[in-house]
């Protein structure tokens, strides 16, 4: 058995670094920093080589590269999992280029995730990872079910955040900042550490989340659902980092 993972990002070098089979990554193109993550990992330089290899590939990746990811490898008849952060329409629309496909959602930091698996081959991918740090919960043996757990947790963690920092930035262009937050001390004190984290977080990984905002909002408006929170928090992980106003 041979995992292939697509591509070596933070959280896929780490969900990767769990197994116990062994792991190969596709370095062309890459930058340094990915080679990096990857180091513990067997590298077979391109994505066909990659797919010739695996029996299966774990992609994870930002969500706006999804598409593109499963592009790659297009044609690769053993178990592809899509673990990206995308809209269960998305996450069916790529696992259409597989003849087996499960769709994936991570919740959780790096250190201890939680992978909700879902689709016919769900239980051999959570096999994997049995007795790792990675703890698979397989759903539903229907595709699209892993990401919609995925979508409607984030959300409200993220979406929330984003809702945070967009009240900040109101009361500092009306001057009422520190008013504000001494009256969140008073009232709502759980809301002055969190919008700390939602600050640090945005400036560190925001880029990351505009696109899983837009996926958000795409599985929102998918059910006739209001969909404006979530790309309005699409703009606000957007601002460029540090810049707010």
């Amino acid at each position: 058995m041979v995992v292939g993972l697509l591509h070596p990002g933070e959280m896929g070098a780490a969900v990767a670094g769990q197994l116990r089979v062994p792991v190969v990554w596709a370095s062309d193109g890459r930058s340094e920093e990915t080679r990096a993550r990857a180091e513990k990992f067997e590298d077979v330089v391109t994505p066909d080589a990659l797919a010739a290899r695996s029996d299966v590939i774990l992609s994870i990746c930002p969500p706006h590269g999804a598409h593109e990811v499963a592009g790659s490898v297009a044609g690769f008849d053993g178990i592809y999992v899509e673990a990206n952060a995308v809209a269960p329409a998305t996450a069916r629309e790529v696992l259409e280029l597989f003849p087996r496909g499960v769709d994936g959602g991570i919740v959780g930091g790096p250190s201890a995730p939680r992978l909700y698996l879902s689709g016919p081959d769900a239980p051999a991918v959570a096999e994997l990872f049995a007795g790792s740090k990675v703890e698979p919960r397989v759903v539903s043996d229907e595709l699209g079910v892993a990401s919609a757990v995925k979508v409607t947790f984030a959300a409200w963690t993220k979406g929330t955040a984003a809702m945070l920092l967009d009240i900040l930035e109101l009361a500092r262009a009306e001057g009422v900042e520190e008013e504000l937050l001494a009256e969140w001390r008073e009232s709502l004190p759980e809301l002055v550490s969190r919008v700390g984290s939602a600050q640090r977080s945005a400036d560190a990984k925001g880029w990351r989340w505009v696109g899983e905002m837009m996926e958000i909002a795409d599985a929102f408006d998918a059910h006739g659902l209001p969909d404006g929170f979530h790309r309005a928090a699409a703009e606000v992980f957007g601002w460029p980092q540090g810049v707010r106003s």
